[in-house]
Parts: C-alpha cells; sequence; structure tokens
C-alpha cells in the first residue's frame, strides 16, 4: 500500500499522463497546482520512448522538478519498475518504457505508476474524495481502469491492482469468443465500435442521440451502461468505500452515466452499508492523474 500523504519536503514534481492517443506532461507542486502542460500526440510508429523523453525534457528545463512520475496506461510491476502488459500503446513502448531507461535518459529519479492509480490518489487527496478515507475511482475513457485509496493509502501489492476493465461480465460471450469483459462492453473503444455499426459517426454522436431521444442511440447506450453498472457494482462489493468517483471522456457525461450507476449499486451493491456508497463524478478532470503525481511516494 502506498500513502498518498502530502510530502513536507517534496519539491515540484514532473509529472506524465500517457494515454494511447495523447501524452501530456505538467509541473505539480505539492499542494497539487499543475502549471507549464504540454501535450503531444502518442506516437504508433515505434518511436514512442524517445518521445515521450523529449516531452520530459522540454517541461524539466523551464521547470526544475526534483523526480518525475509516469502514469502508464496498463499492469505495473512496482518492484521491478517496469510496465508488463498495456494494451491501448504499440508493442514497442515496453522493452524501454521502464523505471531505470527513463531515469537514465533523464538524470532524474523516476517512478512509474498505473495511470488509475494516479488518478485515485488524485482524486482521494485533492478531488471529490477529499472527505473520505475510503475512495475508488473508475476511469471510462478509452479502456478501463480503476484505482482504489483506502484510509488513506493506495492499495497494491507487487503489481497495480484493481483491473476490473478486464474482468468478465458475460459469461455466455466468452463462452461464445465474442467481447466479454468490461472494457469490451462498456469503455469509449466500445462506443465508438457500436456507433459505427449502427450508421452513426463517433460515439458523441450516440450520445446526442439519446439526448434527442433516437430509438437505436438509445438502445447502444443503454447497454454500454448496463455493462458499466456491473462494473461499478462488481467494485463496490470488492472494496467497500465511502465513494465511488467516475472519471474519464465517458464517465464525465453526468446523470446519463451517473443515475443508473447510482441507481444499480443501491439495488444490487452491499446492502446495509450507512452512509450508503456515494458516486461522484470526478472533479479533477484530465488533471487527476497529474494531481496524483505530487501525493506518489
Amino acid at each position: 500500500m502506498t500513502s498518498n500523504a502530502p510530502r513536507d519536503d517534496a519539491g515540484p514534481t514532473l509529472a506524465v499522463d500517457l494515454g494511447g492517443t495523447h501524452m501530456r506532461c505538467a509541473v505539480v507542486e505539492p499542494d497539487g497546482s499543475v502549471h507549464d502542460r504540454r501535450e503531444a500526440a502518442t506516437p504508433h510508429d515505434g518511436t514512442g520512448t524517445s518521445a515521450l523523453v523529449e516531452l520530459m525534457r522540454s517541461v524539466h528545463s523551464a521547470v526544475p522538478c526534483t523526480r518525475a512520475v509516469v502514469g502508464v496506461p496498463g499492469r505495473v510491476d512496482y518492484r521491478r519498475g517496469v510496465l508488463e502488459h498495456a494494451p491501448n500503446l504499440p508493442a514497442g513502448w515496453l522493452p524501454t518504457l521502464t523505471e531505470s531507461h527513463l531515469e537514465g535518459a533523464l538524470g532524474l529519479a523516476v517512478a512509474l505508476a498505473n495511470d488509475a492509480d494516479l488518478a485515485a490518489v488524485g482524486e482521494a487527496r485533492s478531488g471529490a474524495g477529499r472527505e473520505h478515507s475510503d475512495v475508488a475511482y473508475l476511469t471510462i475513457s478509452t479502456g478501463i481502469g480503476a484505482g482504489v485509496v483506502l484510509s488513506g493509502l493506495l492499495v497494491h501489492g507487487r503489481r497495480s491492482l484493481a483491473e476490473v476493465g478486464h474482468t468478465v461480465i458475460a459469461l455466455d460471450r466468452l463462452a461464445a469468443g465474442q467481447p466479454a469483459t468490461l472494457e469490451d462492453l462498456a469503455s469509449g473503444t466500445a462506443l465508438s465500435r457500436q456507433a459505427a455499426a449502427a450508421g452513426f459517426g463517433l460515439g458523441r454522436d450516440v450520445l446526442a442521440g439519446v439526448r434527442e431521444g433516437d430509438a437505436s442511440a438509445t438502445a447502444i447506450w443503454s447497454e454500454l451502461v448496463r455493462a458499466a453498472a456491473v462494473g461499478v457494482v462488481n467494485l463496490a462489493w470488492s472494496f467497500s468505500p465511502n465513494l465511488i468517483v467516475i472519471g474519464g471522456g465517458v464517465g464525465l457525461v453526468g446523470d446519463m452515466l451517473l443515475a443508473p450507476l447510482r441507481e444499480a449499486v443501491s439495488r444490487d451493491g452491499p446492502p446495509l452499508v450507512d452512509p450508503p456508497i456515494a458516486i461522484l463524478p470526478a472533479q479533477l478532470g484530465d488533471d487527476a492523474g497529474l494531481v496524483g503525481a505530487a501525493g506518489w511516494h
């Protein structure tokens, strides 16, 4: 378990949020304030780590930092400081996306962290969960990930935990060789796939259709919400947090997602919990992982 309490001796942190589409780098102060953001497209041509290092150098040269924390979209071996599995990054990233390689390239102490773990720390420390001791964070974006803070400590072992996106939620689909995991059925990628199959241009066109009462769009969205609700209920049963924070591009669409998730947890989640498990939108938005870097040690 990792504490998310502030460090009295901490200087500014060079924080990275690496995603399958974009990579962002910023300076984060010990109080969680973020500045000097820079962003670049995530390369898929085999030059990934080199481009990331250049982005980090550009920020670090402008504002010298005492350490770097790199949030990555996949399973991290915290003992070895390596990214083991990242389905939304090109395979070529894995050999060099390690703490030792980045430290050698930057001349700076580097910590590698699962992106949802970082966002969980950010929201628990400075966002929607700052009034709660036990917080689960779920991001519904290109993929689906989660991080859990219990009694003020991030929960993990040798590896990052709470990989709920890859949990199977549809056994009949699994048996038929069809998409069956939470990420398969409730992520932004799943929404885009269903949108294209139904003739919608993009996932956001489905959301617009739901708001306009389009039957086809409503059917697509309802299936995604049902799948997301299973994931949130499982998260509630697994960790019994005071609060589940929902973030990510899909997760932040508002009550058209949050209202049915609240209903599902109330109906199917742990009974006799007083006060009931709350479900709130992430307050820090895209900055949750960056802010979490200030509390990562």
